[in-house]
């Protein structure tokens, strides 16, 4: 069995492409009156709006896209993930996305892990989703998505696109969905209850590259794919959903960081089911362990206080809040125990249903099984 006690490292497939018509880039560290252009997005969507019930956190679901970095930002961060150190170390695959970086940001990409901690972009990511966020760990800050082709594949696929519009034209169909047989990311939801998607392409000539939701009634709703710095906040823990194909263009870089409540009372239902696989599970596990430890530490701080308060005050030991505190907890680290497999057990780059939650997925499996 193959396994994550080694990462295959990869040889890196993308060479950097910068804008012809900037200025050279700065080695500034990140500043945010420099490199932040925040315009808040024209809508965002909630729960109910796209047939869900409401997460344990939030009735948000998703935005439309906002601007939210300048030119010279995202050429910084292309510059940053595109060092060799980054593309022949940190390069993953699965079944779900064949090129990905993950986990180099705290070792080397400072520029990029500087941007996702600045107190100025929590807040602005915090805003748009309306609750209090941080990252969810140093290991999921800036997860690239990575997909290319050449010039002549390109004008292919763009030939091809029309003459699929053509024939539906013809035959009075026009308009009508259709289903990406090749999506960069396939049906799933997010380790992490928050994430912030971030375009680091050029999106002119771009046609597609929309985001497809699943909505609470089977229905497929496409929230547009953002252009170069503008970015989408999702709570994607909660919502199945498909990043798909981008044609007219040589590339698609996405950058997406997974985020979490600040506040430790709120659920963490945080899962390692689409992550285990591809990721080097020694700092995937530390850094899960560590956080969830801090937010119990935190818990019992509060429990503590509220006990010993009561107790000058001269109250009766609530022996009911108690256990009904303690079954919370125990709950809480069974989860947590249960997202930790045994390194042994984990198969490189193989990530399985167990994410998704809805009946349709389950539904085209059996179908492509039958046939």
């Amino acid at each position: 069995m193959e396994t994550l006690s080694t990462i295959t490292k990869v040889e890196p497939v993308f060479e950097i492409v910068p804008d012809a018509t900037m200025t050279p880039l700065s080695i500034d560290d990140f500043d945010p009156k420099k490199h932040i252009d925040f315009k808040p997005p024209s809508k965002t969507y909630t729960m109910s709006d796209i047939k869900l019930n409401n997460s344990p956190i939030s009735g948000f679901a998703v935005s439309e896209p906002f601007q939210l970095f300048t030119p010279e930002a995202v050429q910084r961060m292309r510059t940053e993930i595109f060092k060799p150190e980054v593309t022949h170390n940190f390069q993953y695959s699965s079944n779900l996305a064949s090129c990905q970086l993950r986990g180099y940001a705290a070792k080397a990409a400072p520029f990029i892990y500087d941007t996702w901690k600045h107190p100025e972009t929590l807040a602005i990511i915090s805003k748009v989703a309306g609750v209090d966020l941080v990252p969810e760990m140093d290991f999921e800050i800036a997860h690239i998505n990575l997909s290319n082709m050449s010039e002549a594949q390109k004008v292919a696929e763009l030939a091809t696109i029309r003459d699929r519009q053509l024939t539906e034209q013809d035959e009075g169909i026009s308009g009508c969905p259709w289903e990406d047989d090749k999506p960069i990311v396939d049906w799933h939801t997010d380790a992490y209850p928050f994430v912030c998607v971030t375009m680091l392409s050029d999106c002119t000539t771009m046609v597609g590259g929309e985001t497809a939701l699943r909505t609470g009634n089977g229905e497929i709703i496409k929230v547009r794919g953002p252009q170069m710095g503008c970015a989408v906040v999702l709570q994607g823990r909660y919502i199945e959903h498909q990043a798909l194909r981008a044609f007219g263009m040589t590339e698609r870089i996405t950058s997406v960081t997974s985020f979490r409540p600040k506040d430790a009372h709120i659920p963490d239902d945080t899962v390692l089911t689409t992550v285990r696989a591809i990721s080097d599970l020694s700092e995937l596990y530390l850094q899960f362990s560590e956080y969830r430890l801090e937010i119990l530490e935190e818990r019992i701080r509060h429990q503590l206080k509220v006990m010993r308060e009561a107790s000058k005050g001269g109250k009766k030991f609530n022996t009911h809040a108690m256990k009904l505190f303690l079954k919370e907890q125990e709950e809480f680290l069974v989860h947590m125990n249960k997202e930790m497999v045994q390194d042994e057990l984990v198969v490189k780059g193989a990530i399985d249903d167990s994410h998704l939650f809805s009946e349709f997925n389950a539904i085209k499996k059996r179908k492509a099984v039958e046939q």
